[in-house]
């Protein structure tokens, strides 16, 4: 589809499907009291950090450090089998040790009544099966999109790191207080395995390697060529 006024149309609606359901997303779920101070908190720490992650070791291993997204590079054709395989070991490693150590160095906060809390997603009371796949599987869709266009393809105006973080950060603001929005099967199943909280973490594993898969395929063999002019 190099080129082509349907890739363009496609691009368009992607995008204008992204803006409608990030941004009104977020005042809705706002209007309804479930965005407070911890939830932006999270959503700024979460993406800021991403950038200096970027910016700090993009030029060694491209800074992927999802397994989701490195499943979307490789179904894409972006990477090699055993490469994916070296990474998977890594940041599932990384996200596992990562949550054991925030229980070692504030092991006080992060007990509460003997529960340990350790920022693992857990979804509200009310969520069903299928509003986890289409929130995390959709937002993970959106944030390996802003991977392959800014980082792979060194496409748009904003540096990959800046756009990457703040893709991030926007989709907390929505997926956050409903989801936890961890976009990310590390960040999902290190603090989850750590803390004991295994709640519903096929179906999170699930919507997020769905969601980087589409990604992969649909910038790798459609998006890959196009130069949206």
């Amino acid at each position: 589809m190099r080129n082509t006024l349907i890739g363009q149309g496609i691009a368009e609606f992607i995008g204008t499907f992204m803006l409608i359901f990030v941004g009104a997303g977020a005042v809705t779920v706002f209007s309804r009291g479930g965005i407070d101070a911890a939830l932006v908190v999270a959503a700024l720490a979460h993406g800021l950090i991403l950038i200096a992650i970027i910016a700090t070791f993009g030029s060694i291993s491209g800074a992927a450090v999802n397994p989701a997204i490195t499943f979307g590079l490789l179904l894409g054709g972006k990477i090699n089998g055993l490469k994916a395989l070296v990474f998977w070991a890594a940041q599932f490693a990384g996200g596992i040790l990562g949550a054991f150590v925030i229980t070692l160095a504030i092991p006080d906060i992060a007990r509460v009544n003997g529960v340990q809390q350790i920022g693992q997603t857990v979804p509200t009371a009310n969520i069903t099966t299928l509003q986890i796949l289409l929130i995390e599987g959709l937002l993970t869709f959106f944030l390996t999109s802003t991977v392959y266009q800014t980082a792979i393809y060194g496409r748009g105006p904003v540096p990959a790191g800046v756009a990457i973080g703040f893709t991030l950060a926007a989709c907390i603001l929505l997926g956050g207080a409903i989801t936890g929005a961890s976009l990310n099967p590390a960040r999902t199943l290190g603090p989850g395995l750590i803390s004991g909280d295994m709640n519903q973490i096929g179906i999170y594993l699930a919507a997020q390697f769905i969601g980087g898969a589409v990604a992969g395929v649909l910038h790798g063999y459609i998006f890959g060529f196009s130069s949206g002019k």
